[in-house]
């Protein structure tokens, strides 16, 4: 038997570069194939760029292009998530989605949405009048002209579902490298020897799910690319969860070519979200809000639901889309250097995340690389649903008390997730894990214990003012 020469860094079948939700969705399939995968993400934990701000909706793919790769992504990845979301614990609240239309223009466009719907196999449709409309969502602006309801648009945990991919590959061999930026590398025609910031490795084969520098990395890795990321900046208000009793349905607007528009929803949380804008820029890191763009989205938003004027604003956040000049999704194989390049994945991203890992994965078995599936895959040890509509760990007795009242985080639940499989390593990824400190007081009142519990836990620590931005 060869004896593995000593003076090379360590080899992995495939490397992953990006640990947003992409990349933890390909980290899974790829190690349930049976390949040996290292996950390497640049900032100090994962869901750190894109994946960290989005509106949290399970799309159909109602409204995606017939016949794009972004429909069937988002189709399979729907189905998919279905399939597997009892076993990884994952939470989802099935309260269907309204398309409103609020002008002539937006009512002579729904008859060719709906047909869209259909083409896309989402032909569970039902067209809605507006005194239908207003009879499911009374609360509703009596403006709306008229809509149709989508049965199976669902709302769900953004940051639990992504983590939960990931660890079931962590639970089923996967590595993880945090902090650990590709800076550099080559091909040999055998393996990939990639130049980290905290080392070489080698793969046979490199996936490039880098999100916003996903077109960056094509660049360093092969010297081309076929894409341009466009940031796109999403800004998004978060209602008190007084409003929560507003509104049950998605209430989504007619779509345009550029976005999917302003939509209000609640969030598995309980509160409810208004949002996102759609805003070009040059940064791929700059994700602030401003003072005007919030006032718009406030008035928006008390134009679709009045009530919501006289309930208070608990958070506003940003995200930005990693958008390209294109509409559809920017998958590209080079067989030729064992390499995919996964782009241009916009806001469905959540929604299509298992999709394209699949889709990627079949590209890559092209590569001729074999793998022996696993027979029986081991499932990660499952959070704690932080859904307002199931039941939480605050209510079971051992506990170890509140820490987070806002939230109502328990001091048991943010010591199991610091000394889980993937302990965060920033008060933005603890915040992902438990939702500690996103209450109305925004942490004003628990910063000092959770300082205390969190000591030695971050890489910058909290007591020094360690990220602000959540």
């Amino acid at each position: 038997m060869p004896q593995a020469d000593a003076s090379l860094p360590e080899r992995y079948d495939v490397a992953i570069v990006g640990g947003g939700v992409v990349g933890c969705a390909m980290a899974r399939r790829f190690t349930l194939e049976g390949a040996r995968v290292v996950l390497l993400e640049k900032a100090v934990d994962v869901l750190d760029g894109a994946s960290k701000g989005n509106s949290a909706i399970l799309h159909t793919g109602f409204d995606a292009p017939p016949g794009s790769l972004e429909q069937r992504c988002i189709a399979e990845g729907h189905s998919e998530f279905l399939e597997i979301r009892e076993s990884l614990g994952l939470p989802l609240l099935q309260c269907s989605a309204i398309v409103a239309a609020w002008s002539d223009e937006e009512v002579a466009r729904l008859d060719g949405l709906m047909e869209q719907a259909r083409a896309n196999g989402v032909d569970d449709i039902a067209p809605l009048s507006a005194d239908e409309i207003r009879q499911a969502e009374p609360n509703l602006s009596s403006e709306v002209r008229g809509g149709f309801r989508v049965p199976r648009e669902a709302l769900m945990d953004p940051w639990s579902t992504p983590h939960a991919y990931l660890l079931q590959a962590l639970a089923n061999g996967t590595e993880v490298r945090r902090a650990c930026e590709v800076t550099g590398g080559r091909y040999d025609g055998n393996s990939w020897l990639l130049e980290t910031s905290t080392g070489p490795l080698r793969a046979g084969s490199v996936i490039n799910c880098a999100g916003l520098y996903g077109d960056l990395l094509d660049q360093r890795l092969l010297g081309k690319t076929d894409f341009s990321i466009r940031p796109r900046k999403g800004q998004f208000l978060v209602f008190d969860k007084a409003a929560a009793q507003l509104v049950t349905s998605i209430i989504l607007p007619v779509p345009t070519e550029k976005t999917k528009g302003i939509v209000v929803c609640r969030t598995i949380f309980g509160n409810v979200l208004v949002g996102p804008t759609a805003e070009e820029q040059d940064s791929r890191s700059d994700s602030s809000t401003d003072r005007a763009t919030l006032a718009h989205l406030q008035r928006k938003a008390s134009e679709i639901l009045p009530d919501l004027a006289d309930v208070p604003v608990t958070a506003a956040y940003a995200g930005l889309r990693p958008a390209s000049e294109q509409k559809d999704y920017r998958i590209q194989a080079y067989p030729e250097r064992s390499y995919v390049s996964v782009g241009g994945i916009r806001s469905t991203g959540l929604s299509a995340a298992l999709g394209i890992a699949r889709h990627v994965f079949n590209l890559h078995r092209e590569f001729g690389h074999r793998y022996e599936a696993l027979a029986q895959p081991a499932l990660p040890v499952t959070a704690a649903r932080l859904s307002e509509y199931d039941s939480r760990a605050w209510e079971e007795k051992a506990n170890g008390g509140i820490v987070c009242h806002c939230e109502l985080v328990t001091r048991a639940e943010i010591e199991r997730v610091l000394q889980g499989p993937l302990p965060p390593r920033s008060l933005s990824g603890l915040k992902r894990q438990t939702r500690v400190t996103m209450g109305r007081c925004q942490g004003f009142y628990c910063a000092g214990a959770l300082a205390r519990i969190t000591e030695g836990a971050f890489d910058c620590p909290l007591a020094e003012g360690e990220d602000a931005d959540g």
